[in-house]
């Protein structure tokens, strides 16, 4: 089975080409969702480790998802390119 591939910044599984964000040249990158990055930025720069773990789990709740897939994917924030220098 293959490791899958998730947002560098948020977690989403990106299994999916039309959930990737696009890089500065218009290419989908494989790095971030396009919920998060667009045209090689991110589209909310000043977003906090905080304000992300916020976002994930109002999301998730939206989604009517369990709790423990909720705690599941903000354990995995920490280990995301964008937070691990926090």
């Amino acid at each position: 089975m293959e490791p899958k591939v998730l947002c560098q910044s948020c977690g989403i599984p990106l299994d999916n080409e039309a959930l990737k964000g696009t890089k500065a040249n218009g290419l989908k990158t494989d790095e971030y969702c396009k919920f998060c990055y667009d045209g090689g930025s991110f589209i909310n720069p000043n977003m906090t480790f905080g304000d992300m773990k916020e976002t994930v789990e109002t999301q998730m709740k939206k989604l009517k998802l369990s709790e423990h897939l909720i705690q599941d994917a903000v354990n995995i924030l920490p280990t995301l390119d964008r937070w691990k220098t926090i």
